[in-house]
């Protein structure tokens, strides 16, 4: 069929007039001029008076031997009609159907993958986000969310570092603002924000781990806010177990606002509160709150020291500063080594004084305040202290828990935690 519409369209076939009556031959008006096997022939015709005549060229040659332009094709004068229709001539294109159901196979091949359909829990698949941008649930105050354990996120353990569970936090939360139509042109700050140079900086940040999840697990996390103070909001997230629905991990956050010109905190607008107050849910933390005071630490009373800490580029956010996961590896640079590889972050306290910025060089103190001697011991507790260098005023003061590591290897020990 694709054949004969490209021989047509190359030499047009006329059909014969109804009254002639006369029969087909070599010299029927208007028709073809005769073709050999060798090529065309330069014939002239008439149609009604008109002279036509048709040029063509000479044969080519391949590999010696004359080769005509249409050489093989042999058409009979007697039949002017075009050829007949058959089962082969009419297939349509299978190459691109082919194309089509291999690429919707493999699409659906990955969303399968993602969603695992081996959840124990059924009404959790109503839950699942299997294309990871998130949606708002629970009546409009909870913004759900879901993330795939990448390789390049797991350590050294083969499980995803605090660092990687922070990071879904901060994503969760500002994709929260955006999901809800509050996100103006600047980092998570609302369009009333944006108006008076305003931006979140966040003051203290709680972070509970019962499991870390591992390469190619799928996570949920959930997040909201709340009122903290007269001045402040409170951020939530609980972070689930896609398959199992349970909690893996419990944060919660204190935010103020600063202002982006004279980097000072500022008391909420009344214009900024009628925005986001509709969104507060009246719960308590997921967290409690460590209110415990932590001893004075400097380069006297640190059991382990480092030096020479200095932001790169790649640090920094939009607001020029140093983003707050960032501070978590610093601190865990002076973390003992023995702690490090013998035990894993359980929880960890962070109270941020106040910014890093792209030049500023810090230091790194750790103190041991429990259990951090004995190697076997059930749990070590840690002091820590990131501070600019030469004595300068305080970046962030924290505490860490940390637990001994399973002694199992892992496929033993995901075989026999309790999910």
């Amino acid at each position: 069929m694709v054949a004969t519409a490209a021989t047509a369209s190359l030499f047009p076939v006329s059909s014969p007039q109804p009254d002639s009556g006369a029969k087909n031959s070599g010299n029927h008006k208007g028709g073809l001029g005769s073709v050999d096997l060798r090529g065309i022939k330069s014939k002239s015709t008439s149609s009604n008076g008109l002279q036509v005549k048709t040029n063509a060229q000479a044969p080519t040659k391949m590999n010696g031997t004359r080769v005509g332009v249409m050489d093989g094709l042999k058409i009979d004068d007697s039949s002017s009609s075009a050829a007949p229709r058959t089962f082969i001539n009419q297939l349509p294109d299978w190459s691109m159907l082919l194309a089509a159901i291999t690429t919707i196979f493999l699409a659906a091949e990955k969303q399968w993958m993602m969603l695992d359909w081996k959840t124990k829990r059924p009404d959790m698949l109503a839950d699942l986000d299997p294309f990871g941008f998130g949606r708002i649930v629970e009546d409009g105050f909870v913004f759900r969310q879901n993330f795939s354990i990448r390789s390049y996120e797991i350590g050294a353990d083969r499980t995803a570092s605090v660092e990687t569970l922070m990071n879904h936090l901060q994503e969760t939360a500002l994709n929260h603002v955006k999901n809800a139509g509050l996100l103006g042109d600047g980092f998570g700050s609302t369009p009333e924000m944006c108006k008076r140079n305003l931006f979140w900086v966040v003051t203290k940040m709680q972070v509970l781990v019962d499991r870390y999840p591992t390469w190619g697990d799928v996570v949920q996390v959930d997040t909201w806010v709340a009122a903290s103070g007269k001045n402040g909001m409170r951020r939530d997230w609980l972070i689930r177990d896609c398959k199992t629905g349970k909690i893996l991990t419990r944060a919660s956050s204190n935010w103020v606002m600063m202002n982006k010109v004279t980097r000072r905190l500022s008391k909420i607008p009344d214009e900024v509160r009628a925005e986001i107050e509709q969104y507060f849910v009246d719960t308590p933390p997921v967290v409690d709150d460590d209110n415990r005071k932590l001893p004075k630490l400097d380069e006297n009373t640190a059991d382990h020291v480092r030096n020479g800490l200095t932001p790169k580029w790649s640090d920094l956010d939009v607001n020029q500063h140093v983003n707050n996961v960032k501070y978590v590896g610093w601190i865990l640079e002076s973390a003992p080594k023995h702690v490090v590889e013998k035990y894993e972050l359980a929880s960890i306290t962070l109270e941020y004084r106040r910014e890093c910025m792209k030049d500023s060089v810090l230091q790194s103190f750790t103190s041991l305040l429990a259990g951090g001697g004995m190697v076997d011991s059930d749990d070590v507790d840690c002091q820590h202290l990131l501070r600019l260098e030469g004595g300068g005023g305080e970046i962030v003061k924290g505490r860490t828990k940390w637990r001994p590591k399973y002694a199992k290897p892992l496929q033993e020990q995901h075989q026999s935690l309790p999910y």
